[in-house]
């Protein structure tokens, strides 16, 4: 299988993720997944259907060259929920021309091309979360 995939358009080289982002006060996991799906791509709710989540979270720190150059300096990480979700559309409803862009590009990718063009300090956390969902990528 495939997942999606956006090359970042705030990335000085060549770096691709998949979509995620932060959880509002209030908000539930998988509320902010799908808020941040529709956020970045355009997909959504009705598009998808949230087949799986991690188990726990997954964490990464950022590495010391970026402390300060990243989110004002206020964080060292992240700690992360990923949800598997099917896509049900089709191509042409993915718009990443948004008023507020994360991606110039995407395409869907095989996990391990993925695993290869992500920055490095994430690909622990791309391990583990295909990982667990392996089988029903």
């Amino acid at each position: 299988g495939q997942v999606f995939a956006g090359q970042r358009i705030d990335a000085l080289n060549d770096a691709w993720q998949m979509p995620q982002g932060g959880i509002d006060k209030g908000e539930t996991p998988r509320d902010a997944a799908l808020r941040e799906l529709t956020e970045e791509t355009g997909v959504t709710p009705d598009l998808v259907t949230i087949e799986a989540e991690t188990d726990g979270w997954v964490t990464y720190d950022l590495p010391p060259e970026l402390l300060h150059k990243l989110w004002k300096g206020r964080y060292r990480g992240q700690k992360q929920k990923w949800f598997l979700m099917r896509f049900h559309g089709s191509d042409d409803q993915v718009n990443i021309a948004l008023k507020h862009p994360e991606f110039s590009q995407w395409t869907w990718m095989a996990p391990d091309e993925l695993m290869s063009r992500i920055v490095p300090f994430k690909q622990h956390v791309y391990a583990a979360v295909f990982d667990q969902f392996k089988g029903r990528l």
